[in-house]
């Protein structure tokens, strides 16, 4: 699935443990002009994807409660079209960690917030 259309004004949804990396990358992206969904974990998430789909996801994949994993798993259970997800992840063969779980890209920790703006306006276009 490809990027969302311009117009697209549902959220992002950023899903990380680490607060530091949840406040800046939705203040860049909110910077932006873009909704942002903030989620601790894969079971916030999830819940965050019933009350607002978002039209990319942005995830962590070491998380308590619901580790990212779990999350793609469930997620791709919920019926209905998918957001395309990014991979945020500190491994150090982040592009074939992204495949395993059929990620449409991924951002290697640490990362600049350029990096962030960067992926988000190929996956969904920021204006």
């Amino acid at each position: 699935m490809s990027g969302a259309d311009q117009g697209d004004q549902r959220p992002i949804l950023v899903v990380d443990d680490d607060a530091v990396i949840l406040n800046a990358v939705e203040y860049i992206l909110s910077d932006q002009g873009c909704a942002v969904v903030i989620a601790n974990n894969g079971r916030e998430a999830l819940d965050r994807v019933h009350s607002a789909p978002p039209r990319l996801i942005l995830l962590d994949m070491k998380m308590p409660v619901m580790d990212g994993w779990a999350f793609v798993a469930a997620y791709r259970d919920v019926p209905g079209p998918h957001a395309p997800i990014i991979r945020m992840t500190a491994a150090q063969d982040s592009r074939s960690r992204a495949t395993e779980i059929s990620a449409e890209g991924f951002i290697a920790k640490p990362f600049d917030l350029d990096d962030v703006l960067a992926i988000v306006q190929r996956h969904a276009p920021l204006s």
